[in-house]
């Protein structure tokens, strides 16, 4: 049954491969994404379940967390390894990631390394300059080719079957954090009635709220980053600096400065550069979790004139 495919990956690689002619790989999937879609009709709940502080607070932090896993680990550890952790931390950093509800780290690292192999260029899925605004910023996931990466890009992860794992079962991680959202609420208003919030409450803005501001926090840097901002680096493609999605971000904002010299840890490539994602990641290495952050090397950040305009569009 088709929706099988929501709970197992596997069943929708598969059927792509014995059925590659059988439709545009370029089309929306539209069964495929009623539940992405359901998450968004979702956050018009909070018109019965209302607002409290602690769900906000609930959902800010769900939202830093999470944005921390997809901007610090799914894309600087599992894109770019950008430091080196133990085994156990890449399961955990997966786990983290999977929780942000965008697909497990594999699929994840695999279309972002396509990326930057193609920056702008002919068969660069999710870029403005070819594809469109909308469609960089959130359609290219939503088609039968989106669902189905290249794993060339990424045989160094495919060989840990418990990341293979996520993947495949890349809704049970944001199922758990449902509930576990859904039981705090609960336990909260039972201990705790003076913090004003439910089970249902803390489902809607610490789980659904939250995680649609943090997809489109992170569909940003796809759209908004290859359209709006300045260009320090001559990198041959739309990339952008914007010091405002930086913020909305933790720091993947730096885009031009990223796309310069991708490899390092920090994309804030000056002190004022704000660059959240790096400060978490060098705290988690004065504790030993994670090490050997690439640096910027100082030659690879000055060699270029600062400060180009990019040309008007």
């Amino acid at each position: 049954m088709r929706f099988l495919k929501w709970l197992d990956n596997s069943r929708h690689a598969a059927q792509h491969v014995a059925e590659p002619t059988a439709r545009n790989p370029d089309s929306i999937d539209w069964a495929r994404i009623i539940p992405y879609v359901g998450m968004h009709l979702a956050c018009l709940a909070v018109i019965w379940v209302g607002i409290s502080w602690t769900a906000v607070v609930a959902a800010l932090i769900a939202y830093v967390v999470r944005m921390f896993a997809i901007t610090g680990l799914y894309h600087r550890y599992f894109s770019h390894k950008a430091f080196k952790t133990s085994r156990l931390g890449q399961f955990i950093f997966g786990v983290l990631g999977a929780s942000a509800v965008q697909r497990g780290p594999i699929w994840w690292a695999a279309h972002h390394r396509h990326h930057h192999a193609h920056s702008d260029q002919e068969g660069d899925i999710h870029s403005p300059a070819q594809v469109g605004f909308w469609r960089a910023h959130m359609g290219w996931f939503l088609t039968h080719r989106g669902f189905t990466p290249d794993l060339k890009y990424v045989r160094d992860l495919l060989k840990f079957r418990e990341l293979r794992w996520l993947d495949r079962f890349d809704i049970a991680v944001p199922t758990m954090l449902g509930v576990g959202m859904f039981l705090l609420g609960v336990v909260l208003h039972r201990t705790a009635p003076g913090l004003n919030t439910n089970g249902w409450q803390m489902l809607i803005w610490g789980f659904f709220i939250s995680t649609v501001l943090c997809y489109h926090g992170t569909y940003t840097i796809n759209s908004l980053s290859h359209v709006f901002g300045r260009q320090r680096y001559r990198t041959g493609d739309t990339s952008r600096n914007n010091w405002l999605l930086a913020v909305i971000t933790l720091g993947e904002g730096w885009h031009n400065n990223h796309h310069h010299y991708p490899n390092a840890a920090r994309q804030g490539f000056y002190w004022w550069e704000i660059d959240v994602s790096y400060y978490m990641l060098k705290v988690l290495s004065w504790f030993g979790v994670i090490w050997d952050l690439k640096p910027v090397p100082v030659e690879a950040r000055d060699h270029t004139p600062r400060r180009i305009h990019p040309p008007r569009r």
